[in-house]
């Protein structure tokens, strides 16, 4: 089975995390700061934390920015459940915005539209999260100056997005948002096994995020109530979580990130072949800006001419040709969870069309270009 997505792990890799079982720290330890430090670097962003998961990164970010009972978060219904399930956690109310369907990204259009009821209605979002789906970078910067008209704070899920550039810079700047969060799973564009990180310019936010990563604890001199001379002194200042990266998934990013543009460039070229043999054909390709460059995390089409009932008999027959397709993603208004909270089927039909005839094709940089044109071929073949 060619699998959509999977890690690419050489012996540097393994060098480097051996290293790390061999030195004094397996958590803690220095190269949790390399990683961050080397992130700020290549960004130019201030200030970056790096935490066990972008789960909890997504999770940090709207607690450092105050989101609480009464508070309500915005984002797009195309996206994996983390993106909305970030607002639950601080007992915030969940709304989402439709999508664009050429760029499957939460279409500005519509979010300016809904922003202008709520301010009529007094419920406007205090963060919108849009979401860079397949490391399609959205529209920031009108984004931006929506946020400086309705007074809402951006949290950039860019889980997909390490090493895509919009306006010709790198995700991750945070020119147009508070706070960008990056995900390190294995099927993303670099992994540390599982981790996460949150840039951001504010040092303030960086600060309150550190503190949330690690239970709410500070030993920082500058931050604590007492003076107190002892090594062994800390204070608990808030209610935190432990949501470190430890030092093995650091060493394992940081080798990683060394390899970030090879496997940009082999994404792109392999995006770009499947483009070549599918462009003359009834399916719909991501559209991404000229000015932007995807980091390709996905290669989603959807298919116009398909039922739901003929897009899923082609995901079997895919299948069923050692082709690991995959749907990205089950709008989350349509979760079980999220129904229960009163959404339903129709709230954002932009969404679900584009559930009904998506396909995930498999894009990594292990695949080669006989792959990409097997995988063209058969999906051509089932279309025909």
């Amino acid at each position: 089975m060619i699998p959509y997505g999977r890690q690419i792990i050489s012996e540097q890799d393994v060098d480097a995390v051996v290293d790390v079982l061999r030195s004094d720290f397996l958590t803690q330890g220095p190269r949790v700061k390399e990683f961050e430090d080397a992130f700020c670097n290549r960004l130019g962003v201030r200030a970056a934390v790096a935490m066990n998961s972008a789960t909890s990164a997504l999770h940090a970010a709207c607690l450092a920015l105050g989101l609480g009972r009464g508070d309500r978060l915005w984002t797009s219904p195309n996206t994996f459940v983390a993106s909305a399930n970030c607002a639950m956690y601080c007992g915030a109310q969940v709304d989402f915005v439709d999508i664009d369907l050429s760029t499957y990204n939460l279409c500005m259009d519509k979010l300016e539209e809904k922003l202008i009821k709520a301010s009529t209605s007094k419920t406007l979002p205090k963060i919108v999260v849009p979401v860079h789906f397949g490391g399609n970078p959205c529209d920031m910067r009108r984004l931006k100056k929506l946020s400086e008209q309705f007074g809402f704070a951006i949290i950039e899920d860019a889980s997909h997005a390490v090493g895509a550039k919009y306006n010709g810079d790198p995700v991750g700047s945070c020119q147009f948002s508070d706070i960008t969060v990056f995900s390190f799973h294995p099927v993303k564009i670099i992994t540390s096994g599982e981790g996460g990180l949150a840039l951001t310019n504010d040092q303030d936010l960086a600060e309150k995020m550190s503190q949330i990563r690690s239970h709410g604890i500070t030993r920082d001199p500058d931050q604590l109530t007492q003076h107190q001379e002892q090594p062994w002194y800390y204070e608990q200042q808030s209610l935190g979580f432990n949501y470190r990266m430890n030092d093995i998934e650091a060493a394992l990013g940081l080798s990683q990130l060394e390899k970030l543009q090879s496997f940009i460039g082999r994404r792109d070229e392999l995006a770009d072949c499947y483009t070549a043999a599918l462009t003359r054909s009834s399916v719909n390709i991501q559209t991404v800006r000229d000015v932007d460059c995807s980091s390709w995390h996905l290669y989603v089409v959807t298919l116009p001419d398909c039922d739901r009932p003929r897009r899923d008999k082609i995901f079997k027959a895919m299948r069923e040709a050692g082709i690991g397709v995959n749907l990205h993603y089950i709008p989350v208004h349509l979760q079980p969870y999220y129904a229960a909270l009163g959404f339903k089927l129709g709230d954002f039909p932009a969404a679900e069309y584009y559930f009904d005839h998506c396909l995930t094709l498999p894009l990594h940089p292990g695949l080669t270009k006989t792959n990409v044109d097997f995988i063209a071929g058969q999906l051509l073949e089932q279309l025909s």
